[in-house]
Order: C-alpha cells, then structure tokens, then sequence
C-alpha cells in the first residue's frame, strides 16, 4: 500500500494520523536519535522533514538517520526545489495556494518536476495553504506571500475547494514554523466541510488537548513541530491522544 493510500483508507475509516515535522537545522544527531526512539514508541505515523531555510546542508544526513532508525514513513517536506533526495519515501509536492506568487504557485514545481521524475519517491500534490498565526514566519517570508487572514473562513474554504478541483490530492492548512497560535477549529471545520480529500493541519499545536480539536474539527492528519523540539515528552501524549480519537 502506497502512503497516500494508506492515508485515505484512514481518513475513509475516520482514523486520524500523526506526523513529527523535523527541521533537519533544527536539531543534533542525539536529539533527533531520541525523537525517533520516542516516535517509534509512541507509533507516530509519519515523519515530515523539511524547512522553509535549510543552511546546515544536514537533510540527507537527518534522513539517513532516520531511515536507518525507525520504518516510519518519511515524507520531504520542501521548503524549495533543493530539497529532494531519494533517501525518502515520498515527498508532498507543494503548491502555496493561499498565494500569489507564481514562483511557488509553479515555478519551483517546474525546477524539481524532472528531478523527481527520475526518483522512486511517491510523489504526493499537495496544496499548501498559509494562515495567518499572529506574527510573520519564515514560510510567508521566503515565500514573500500574504498568509489567508485568520477569521477569513470563507477565503480558505473557497481556495481549499479550488485546490481540489485542480487535482490536488491533499491539502495542508499551515500556521507555519513558530506559529503564536493555532488555526482556528472554525476554520478547519469550513475547510474540511467542503472538500473530500485528506487534510493536514499544522502550525501552533502545542498540546494533546489542541490536536484533538483539529480533529474534532475535521482534520485527518496533525502536524507538530516546533513544540516537539522544545518537549519532545509530548510526542507520547499527543500520539496517544489522537490515535485513541
């Protein structure tokens, strides 16, 4: 079974997933050694890595890691067109939808599509759509877009629709890296009423309690990153809490 079929006969079943997003920048060998130990324990269901900035040049080597420690799946999660490598399984091939910058609408798409073409990775299109958290984050920046403001239910509902009538087979709402809170549960709700494909929510997850309400609101798969890094103690609790739902 490929990963995204796994993760629509979850969403079928109504089984919720949980992702750890690592920012191969982010962390030393020992501390990524301990997440994936905790993350294998708690069954955490997908691995992200990625960044909006990766200056370290630590992504095949955070991979490799990963790989040689854990059979989690392991999703790229690009920031930019030099972020692939073919240590991963698969990669979500994001288009930011929420802006309007064609570069990221398609033209780093066009960059990497030939690249990729000759990779084994499961290639995943993902309409990647940027909320507002409360303060800029390097996603908007690098992407030098304009997040969807964040009581604006309606915009992110109406372009949730658009991404999956273009074909995109999943769609990522995203308070982005540092995010000071988190995408509203009557947002997500807006959202997932009005689409059928896979969604993941992330940004701004900092408890059990938090992830539970995205999926109470309709979301199919939880992203934390930034909160792991600080506690990666709560990598049990949330898996627990969300593979219980």
């Amino acid at each position: 079974m490929s990963i995204y079929q796994h993760i629509t006969s979850s969403k079928k079943n109504n089984s919720k997933l949980f992702a750890i997003l690592i920012d191969p920048d982010k962390q030393d060998n020992n501390q990524l050694t301990e997440i994936i130990k905790k993350a294998n324990d708690a069954k955490v269901d997908l691995f992200f890595v990625g960044g909006s900035l990766l200056i370290d040049d630590r992504l095949d080597q955070c991979i490799k890691t990963i790989k040689e420690n854990s059979e989690i799946p392991l999703l790229l999660f690009p920031g930019n067109a030099m972020q692939v490598s073919n240590k991963a399984d698969g990669i979500l091939f994001l288009s930011l939808i929420s802006g309007r910058n064609p570069h990221m609408l398609i033209g780093q798409q066009v960059i990497s599509a030939p690249i990729l073409k000759k990779t084994t990775l499961e290639i995943i299109s993902t309409g990647y759509m940027l909320v507002d958290s409360g303060e800029a984050t390097a996603v908007s920046y690098m992407s030098n877009t304009t997040p969807i403001p964040y009581s604006k239910d309606n915009i992110a509902a109406a372009t949730a629709i658009a991404g999956e009538m273009l074909g995109l087979k999943i769609l990522f709402l995203d308070g982005g890296s540092g995010a000071k809170k988190a995408i509203s549960t009557k947002m997500i709700k807006a959202v997932s009423n009005q689409i059928n494909i896979p969604l993941i929510t992330g940004g701004g997850i900092t408890t059990a309690t938090k992830a539970i309400e995205n999926c109470e609101a309709g979301a199919d798969i939880i992203v934390v990153g930034n909160a792991i890094e600080k506690e990666n103690g709560l990598i049990s609790q949330i898996a627990e809490a969300i593979h219980n739902f």
